[in-house]
């Protein structure tokens, strides 16, 4: 599905580059292409993808953010200096698989929706087929 899609945009953008048709024929294909573009299905799409950009985008700093709040605690907290170094290390371990963790679902989720749209828009262009 999604090479379709792929397939279509690459003969699409070679051909707007190599056409010899002259700057009509351009214009025709920039019309189309604009036309498309503001189709409600693409809109929607469009609209998916900026919400889940910026949701994505601060999945991982809030990660880092409530690792260091964590390591701070642990190293303020009392106790001797080696409990506090100890309890600081166990929290700096514990924060970076949160942050590879937080990484690795923002990732898995933005190749779920990117998959989840270009099948959505494959769809449409194709009628459900």
């Amino acid at each position: 599905m999604r090479g379709k899609v792929g397939l279509v945009v690459g003969l699409a953008a070679g051909y707007v580059l190599g056409t010899r048709a002259g700057r009509k024929r351009y214009e025709q294909i920039k019309t189309q292409a604009q036309k498309v573009w503001e189709l409600d299905p693409v809109q929607n799409q469009v609209s998916k993808v900026k919400d889940f950009g910026t949701s994505a985008a601060l999945a991982v700093p809030n990660a880092l953010w409530d690792g260091a709040v964590k390591i701070t605690k642990a190293v303020a907290a009392k106790g001797s200096a080696g409990d506090r170094v100890d309890a600081g290390v166990a929290a700096a371990q514990k924060s970076k698989r949160d942050i590879a963790d937080a990484a690795t679902v923002t990732a898995e989720e933005a190749e779920a929706a990117a998959k989840k749209a270009a099948d959505d828009i494959d769809e449409k262009l194709n009628g459900g087929k």
